[in-house]
Order: C-alpha cells, then sequence, then structure tokens
C-alpha cells in the first residue's frame, strides 16, 4: 500500500435528529470525502432520504448507513426528527436516539472508523467509541459564544446554576464585555424538551469526553469567544467556517423551481431592499394569540412581507387553530405574501427585493441572511440557543431584536412594527443596513471557510498520523 492510501481515514458521523444539525454535519462530510477520505453518515432511514443528492464524484467516498429508530412509548410512530414532532414530545425522540447506542457501538466495533464526529445529544458515544479505540470530534453547530456561555463540563455536570433564572446572567468565567444571556422564558421554554438527562449533562459528558471541539463559526466574527473557549475546555478548539450555503445547494427539484417561480414572480414587482421576509423556522411556536399580535404588527409596519406560516402539530397527529387572524390577507393582499408551506428560503433572501430579515434568530438562518448582508429583525424561537443567538446580533449591531416580556415572553404588535421599521427603512437603522451589509465579507467568503474546513481536516489527519506511529 502506497503511503498516502495509508493516510486515508474513515470518518463516521452521527448528528442529532434535527435539520439544523444533519444538514452542517452533512456539509462538513462532504468536504472531507472531497479530500479522499470514506465518510459514514450515521442517521434514520426518513432523515437520510431528506438529504439533498450527493454529488456523483463524492459518491465512491460515502457510505449513508441507516439506523432503525426504536420504538419508545409516548413517540408517535414514523417520527424521526424535531420538525415532526410538539416540543413537549421531544424528550421521547431523546429517549429513541440513546437506544442507538447499541447497532452503532455495533458497527463501530465491525468496522475500520478512525474518528466518529459526535452532536451534543449522544452522551454516551465518545466513551464507547474511546473503547473500540475509535477517536471522538464534539462538533458544535453552535457558534463559540453559546458554547462559551453554557461553560466548562465541569460547571455543565456540577455546576453552580441549577435555576432556571441562573441563566439569565452573564457567567463570570466570560471575560469579555458580552450582553448574551438568557430570558428567563427562554430557559423555561426550553426545559420543555429536555428528560431526565439534561441538555446540559449531554454537553458537558460529550465535551469532556472527546479529543477535540470543532465549532460551526470562525474567530474573523467571533475573536474573543474562541480564545476563551480553549481556554475553557482545555482541548484544541477548531472552527469549520461558517459552512454557507449556495442557492444551489437549496434547488432540489422541478417542484421547488415552480414554487420559486411564484415568489420571483411577486417580488420582482417590489422596489430593491424593500420587502421583509418573515420565517421563524421548523421548530419555533408560538400561541395563536402571539401568532396574531406577530400579524398585526407586520400590517402597522405598512411595509411589504413574504410570511412563512408553518403550521407545527401541537399534539400527535393534530394541527393547531387559525394561525392566521381572520380578514388579515385580505387587507394586506396589495403588499404581502402569505405562504403555508415549505419555501425556498435562499432564493427569497438572495432577491434584491429583499432588505431585511425577521427571523427566530437560528444560527443557521443568521448565517444564511448575513451571507445576503440582509439586516435582521431578531425574534428568538425561545428554543436552543435562539435567544443567545439573538443577543448577540443585537451587540453585533446587525439587527434589533423585538421586545418581549422576559417572564413569559409576550409582545405587543406595537413592538414588531417598530422593529422593522427601524431595521428597514427608519434613518437610525441606517448603521445596522450597512454593518448587516458588509458581513457578506465574512459570512459568504467561501476561501475563508474552506481553510478552516482545510485545517480541521489536516488536524484529525496527521493526529491519527501520530498515534499510528506510536
Amino acid at each position: 500500500m502506497d503511503n498516502n492510501k495509508e493516510k486515508l481515514l474513515h470518518i463516521a458521523m452521527f448528528p442529532w435528529l434535527a435539520y439544523g444539525h444533519i444538514m452542517p454535519f452533512f456539509e462538513v462530510a462532504k468536504f472531507i470525502a472531497q479530500k479522499g477520505h470514506h465518510i459514514s453518515y450515521i442517521s434514520t432511514p426518513k432523515n437520510i432520504s431528506r438529504l439533498p443528492q450527493l454529488p456523483t464524484s463524492l459518491s465512491p467516498n460515502f457510505s449513508f448507513v441507516e439506523l432503525a429508530l426504536p420504538h419508545v412509548e409516548g413517540l408517535p410512530l414514523e417520527v424521526e426528527s424535531t420538525a415532526e414532532l410538539p416540543i413537549p414530545k421531544i424528550p421521547y425522540l431523546k429517549k429513541a436516539y440513546d437506544l442507538l447506542q447499541l447497532p452503532l457501538t455495533h458497527f463501530l466495533r465491525n468496522s475500520d472508523v478512525n474518528w466518529v464526529i459526535v452532536d451534543f445529544a449522544a452522551h454516551w458515544l465518545p466513551s464507547a467509541a474511546s473503547q473500540l479505540g475509535v477517536n471522538s470530534v464534539f462538533f458544535s453547530i453552535f457558534n463559540a459564544t453559546s458554547i462559551s456561555f453554557v461553560g466548562p463540563p465541569s460547571e455543565l455536570l456540577n455546576g453552580r446554576r441549577q435555576k432556571p433564572e441562573d441563566f439569565t446572567v452573564v457567567p463570570d468565567w466570560i471575560d469579555f464585555p458580552s450582553n448574551v444571556a438568557f430570558k428567563l422564558h427562554e430557559v423555561v421554554s426550553h426545559q420543555e424538551c429536555m428528560e431526565s438527562t439534561s441538555d446540559y449533562q449531554r454537553f458537558g459528558v460529550v465535551i469532556r469526553d472527546c479529543r477535540v471541539v470543532t465549532v460551526r463559526s470562525c474567530p474573523d466574527f467571533e475573536p474573543e469567544a474562541f480564545s476563551l473557549l480553549s481556554r475553557l475546555l482545555q482541548k484544541p478548539v477548531l472552527p469549520v467556517g461558517l459552512l454557507p450555503p449556495t442557492v444551489q445547494d437549496t434547488a432540489s427539484s422541478s417542484d421547488d423551481d415552480e414554487k420559486w417561480q411564484l415568489f420571483k414572480n411577486w417580488l420582482d414587482d417590489k422596489k430593491e431592499k424593500s420587502v421583509v421576509y418573515v420565517a421563524l423556522g421548523t421548530e419555533a411556536t408560538l400561541s395563536q394569540e402571539l401568532m396574531h399580535e406577530l400579524a398585526y404588527g407586520l400590517e402597522k409596519s405598512g411595509l411589504s412581507f413574504i410570511w412563512v406560516v408553518k403550521d407545527r402539530p401541537l399534539v400527535e397527529r393534530e394541527m393547531g387553530p387559525c394561525l392566521i387572524p381572520t380578514g388579515f390577507q385580505d387587507r394586506v393582499s396589495d403588499r404581502g405574501l402569505v405562504w403555508q408551506s415549505w419555501a425556498p428560503q435562499q432564493r427569497i433572501l438572495a432577491h434584491p427585493s429583499v432588505g431585511g430579515f425577521l427571523t427566530h434568530s437560528g444560527w443557521s438562518s443568521v448565517i444564511e441572511a448575513l451571507g445576503l448582508g440582509r439586516v435582521l429583525i431578531l425574534f428568538s424561537g425561545a428554543n436552543s440557543d435562539t435567544g443567545l443567538v439573538a443577543r448577540l446580533m443585537h451587540s453585533k449591531r446587525v439587527g434589533v431584536e423585538i421586545e418581549r416580556n422576559e417572564q413569559d415572553g409576550s409582545f405587543t404588535s406595537e413592538s414588531v412594527a417598530e422593529s422593522i421599521r427601524r431595521v428597514m427603512v427608519d434613518p437610525e437603522g441606517e448603521t445596522l443596513r450597512a454593518n448587516a451589509w458588509a458581513m457578506r465579507d465574512i459570512f459568504s467568503n467561501r476561501d475563508l471557510h474552506n481553510k478552516y474546513l482545510n485545517e480541521f481536516t489536516r488536524f484529525i489527519e496527521n493526529d491519527t498520523a501520530s498515534t499510528r506511529s506510536l
């Protein structure tokens, strides 16, 4: 065997069962496969079937490993991702995910995997992999600021923060100016999707037991957080860049093209940067009352908008009541498009008529928007780290966070309208618009992010080589 082939690795990828995790893992996997290494991308059948088509050139280096999701009482049949569940039922999905430990360990034992790249939820995997001689990487799809906020493993597993209120202040280990902390309603809401093993415990064990941590971000955007993380975690912390998508990444079928043509025709009639795109992601959920308040805010803003409304299930196989106020669509028909299905988000954001994005503050959505220079109207989805992302983007002055009651998360239509107008058209928002536009230099710089992916790939190659030489 020649020296080059001896250096080729077999790397397994095992993301959490949420689209916002599955896609970044897939992007990293494709990059590593381009370098000649073999990838085993491991997930459940439905989630694998939803992935974009793999480039033909990568097929020889790529294997999809389907693991059937075990059934647990309380989890609806055929559900395999967070997007298919109401928030209170997500703990059952985590219990089913944990039951994948046995088949996944069996796969690792009977393969030649060198490294496994793990997500936060698989707290049992780094230890199991180590016993089989497999190194583990924790891939954080969260940015460095969010990971710094949750703290080192010692704090996550045995720390002082025990009550929800403890997470509403900036922790004392943050050694640079920061406003990034949760609001009380965000902490309480997120607790609904945790079970007996909390997300903080999962994070703590994974970070403690893995060999290296890699983060979907870059020091060019958050230098202080990356510097702090290396000191907090006492192990290598490597960026993989922001993994910015392209419009080509999102075009997948003729049906999608037909949908896009509808949006394009509508947007072509609007002035440049005059339209607000509104989408709260697949997992954010609001009561009917608050959805109506959001609608009235859009109406009061007086601006053109596209609003993608996804009616998340409230209980098994049941959808919520009508989320759009009666008569709303008729009143805004001349300037508002309400869409109650999947929408080609990246293509819409890329259209010149779109100037701003009212977002649930998911990290992937923020990356998409700032890669195109779109200013942000930040609405915390009150799930995962979206509140932390909203504070961070507000402090970076690339958008404005909609004011909400810190206790219960309520808000008024006036605060929605005021935030939209400030960000989109008011003179005082000019700095925000300019800052967001300038962020394209970092967020859409594919060469920059490929550099970080290259450095991460070289790290695991060199680390493996040094281990082999022992």
